[in-house]
């Protein structure tokens, strides 16, 4: 302890957590002093959407449901025109990933404030990272502009959410956990959160996924999700999440389910360079192989765990390899073209990590 060195820089994001909550957004979008809100959803959320915006009232500027996955730069400037148009002066995201990130690219070119009603396991909400995906490249980066300044956590809005779709989503979740206890900006605040977060999601998804009713289990996991995207907010990230990047903007795979799928294949390959983070995820896991043991948990919740179950072409492994390999990240273990092959390769064809 005596070499103990770190910076921690928590970020200014109110979180307001518990079942019920949803109703408190109205005062929430008054305390943040705004007057002409946009809620921004999914297509398939839109009906959810108005029911949040009624309850705004004379809050509200306006409902636009053309959240994308992956955010395309066309989707998001097409947001931006409707929020000018409509003359907001903040943003309500309701829904997961691509609703938030949606908010967050509308956010970065206008700087309207964001209000956060999440309702998956994404973690997306509490980080200030954006990303946009143009002629098959993701873009992504950290502005602080883009952070939620409220988040309303409610687990009664994941009651809805399929199993596999919520299962996917926490896995999500678990991986900003996991990538935070070998980052270079680690600190010991975030090790705790991120030992936890693993934890928790890895006790709460099993009920889950066989109690999708269960509003324990589901407080249980948002909760383990709002430490995932905490940590996340507070470090770099690494290999997996540039993987995913790649493999996302590139060949339009789902976002959750490529997570899902890279984690286990993206820790055993760190592993030999992050023996503290193996530590702790052997203790939030059980056993001594962490990587292991994330990819039995997919399989148990019935997660695909190959990405060509996801619908990924073999044809393009040469070219996510090099981008990847090009580097531009942190990383506790050197990049190498001959490891990506093999880890890609068991990810590919669902192999267990490490093999």
């Amino acid at each position: 302890m005596d070499a103990l060195r770190f910076t921690y820089r928590p970020l200014p994001v109110r979180v307001v957590f518990g079942a019920g909550v949803l109703a408190e957004l109205p005062a929430e979008v008054d305390a943040l002093g705004l007057s002409r809100v946009l809620v921004l959803a999914t297509p398939g959320r839109r009906a959810d959407a108005e029911g949040v915006a009624a309850a705004l009232g004379g809050r509200l500027a306006g409902v636009h449901a053309g959240a994308v996955m992956h955010v395309p730069a066309d989707a998001a400037a097409e947001a931006g025109r409707v929020a000018a148009a409509a003359g907001a002066d903040g943003l309500v995201a309701f829904g997961g990933g691509s609703a938030v990130g949606l908010a967050k690219a509308v956010a970065k070119e206008t700087g309207l404030p964001i209000a956060a009603v999440p309702t998956t396991y994404s973690g997306s909400e509490m980080t200030p990272v954006w990303g946009m995906t143009e002629d098959g490249v993701k873009r992504t980066g950290r502005d602080e502009r883009v952070l939620a300044r409220t988040v309303l956590y409610d687990p009664s809005l994941t009651l809805g959410l399929p199993p596999a779709v919520s299962a996917a989503s926490a896995m999500n979740a678990a991986a900003h956990a996991v990538e935070a206890l070998y980052a270079p900006d680690a600190s010991p605040v975030v090790s705790l959160m991120a030992e936890e977060a693993v934890r928790v999601l890895a006790e709460a998804l099993p009920e889950v996924v066989r109690e999708p009713g269960a509003l324990p289990a589901r407080t249980r996991a948002l909760y383990g999700a709002w430490l995932g995207g905490t940590c996340l907010s507070a470090t770099t990230m690494g290999l997996h999440h540039r993987l995913c990047h790649i493999l996302g903007g590139s060949l339009n795979l789902p976002h959750a389910e490529t997570h899902t799928v890279l984690l286990p294949h993206a820790l055993a390959y760190n592993a030999p360079a992050a023996p503290d983070a193996v530590r702790a995820l052997s203790r939030a896991l059980g056993g001594d192989d962490p990587a292991r043991a994330l990819w039995e948990l997919s399989g148990s919740l019935g997660l695909p765990r190959s990405l060509k179950d996801l619908g990924a072409d073999p044809a393009h492994l040469d070219d996510v390899v090099a981008r990847a390999a090009a580097g531009g990240f942190a990383n506790p273990r050197p990049v190498e073209e001959a490891g990506l092959r093999v880890l890609l390769g068991n990810a590919w064809e669902g192999r267990p990590p490490g093999a």
